[in-house]
């Protein structure tokens, strides 16, 4: 997490933004994790998928904890930065950071690391290219 003069701020790129609406909450309005650890490996998978130019499958998600619970409506951003590129993987640190429309304040909700492995077309895996 890097900071500005006075308030945390995410680190990476946007790379999604959706707003946590009914159908994603349990009965007392909190997104399900399931929900958001789905909409993380999206926007880690469209970054994957840039940095590989092409097809890309996650074979692992490495030190996710929760840190406070999403309220329906919010809007949930993800953030994700390139850590490593190996011969045909990428390990991708995601953050997510949500702006409940009650409060003024963006809020860290969670984070982890997300690996990808480039595959062709017939899944098997292929060397990610020299980065540009």
């Amino acid at each position: 997490m890097k900071f500005t003069e006075t308030h945390p701020a995410p680190n990476g790129e946007l790379a999604l933004q959706i707003i946590a609406m009914p159908k994603d909450t349990n009965a007392e309005g909190d997104i399900y994790a399931g929900w958001l650890v789905s909409q993380m490996d999206i926007a880690a998978a469209t970054t994957a998928a840039r940095i590989s130019k092409g097809r890309t499958a996650t074979v692992a998600i490495q030190g996710m904890e929760f840190l406070s619970p999403v309220r329906v409506g919010s809007q949930v951003k993800c953030y994700s930065r390139l850590l490593d590129i190996g011969r045909s993987s990428m390990k991708i640190q995601m953050e997510v950071w949500t702006q409940d429309p009650l409060e003024n304040q963006p809020r860290k909700v969670t984070e982890a690391t997300f690996v990808f492995v480039a595959i062709d077309e017939n899944g098997c895996i292929r060397k990610v290219p020299a980065r540009d």
